[in-house]
């Protein structure tokens, strides 16, 4: 059986997805999976050990996306099942353009014009869930019983404990904490671990700043990781302190113990997924969630009135479990 999965476009996103694969790999064990996605959703998920083949989706790129869509389509072939995790008019296309007799996508105006199943499932619950429940639309005994998160890269073992620190978040500034509170913690428990700085090609300046504030030696990462590495080292870790972000995520499917500093975002809909060492530190706002890129009020309350004293208090919270 072939499987045709359109996996989310971010990096936590894809993540948040695995517990839907886990799904259908456990309803059709003989299957093999095709996921088409973005780069470092691709990256992340190419692993699985039943996936047949990972393509990076560039059909943004193209001056014609609709006719390189197409040409993609053709180029996957028919299968017996075709999924779509992005809520997006190109990905049904792509769907559509398979051939594909079974196509399962959320249910939007382009989704029910184009493919087969397009349930309306609520967004008044975890991601997790909502991804699941996708998978699930054609399984008649679904019991809602979700898997954690999964992925297939090998945790690095480290030495000593190791503290991980990623101060960044892709989406936007509204959603990072400071580099200096960053840095206070982390000092805070540099008697007990060594402390490695994580952070994207766009996070070097940042993940400078908590090194300079941090004033110990520790290991910066911030840029020098693909998404493997970055993987493999997050799961090593010991404890990690981290923004709303894709490796609070990659954390989360290894089960370290977290502490997660949530301000413009639905904690209820992207926390991190069956962690039991896991506490969200937040403060409740009438302007969040706001789900911006950035502060639309200008002053970024959400996060500037979280101290390092409270995450201090989270992380030893994680420590007496």
């Amino acid at each position: 059986m072939r499987i045709l999965i359109i996996l989310p476009n971010w990096l936590g996103d894809a993540i948040m997805a695995t517990p839907a694969i886990e799904l259908l790999s456990q309803y059709y064990p003989q299957a093999r999976f095709t996921f088409v996605g973005s780069f470092v959703s691709i990256e992340a998920l190419k692993y699985h050990p039943q996936c047949e083949r990972a393509i990076v989706d560039e059909t943004k790129k193209s001056s014609n996306r609709l006719l390189a869509t197409y040409t993609l389509a053709k180029e996957l072939g028919t299968f017996n099942l075709a999924i779509s995790f992005r809520n997006q008019l190109h990905a049904s296309l792509l769907l559509r353009f398979t051939n594909t007799v079974f196509c399962i996508a959320k249910q939007s105006w382009h989704s029910m014009f184009l493919l087969s199943h397009t349930p309306k499932i609520s967004t008044n619950q975890h991601l997790v869930m909502q991804y699941a429940k996708l998978a699930m639309t054609n399984v008649d005994d679904f019991d809602e019983t979700i898997r954690d998160l999964k992925l297939y890269i090998e945790a690095k073992k480290f030495d000593r404990p190791t503290l991980g620190i990623n101060a960044g978040a892709t989406y936007g500034s509204a959603k990072r904490w400071y580099p200096e509170r960053f840095a206070a913690v982390a000092k805070e428990f540099s008697d007990k671990f060594d402390i490695i700085i994580f952070g994207g090609p766009n996070e070097v300046e940042v993940a400078n700043e908590i090194e300079q504030n941090l004033g110990i030696p520790c290991t910066n990462l911030a840029g020098k990781t693909n998404i493997q590495e970055l993987c493999a080292n997050i799961g090593g870790c010991s404890l990690f302190i981290t923004n709303d972000s894709g490796p609070m995520h990659v954390a989360a499917a290894y089960k370290v113990p977290t502490v997660a500093i949530f301000g413009p975002t639905k904690h209820t809909e992207t926390s991190q997924w069956m962690n039991g060492k896991s506490r969200i530190v937040r403060h409740e706002m009438e302007c969040s969630p706001c789900m911006k890129r950035e502060c639309p009020l200008g002053h970024h309350d959400c996060m500037r009135g979280i101290t390092a004293s409270e995450v201090i208090i989270a992380v030893r919270e994680i420590e007496l479990l």
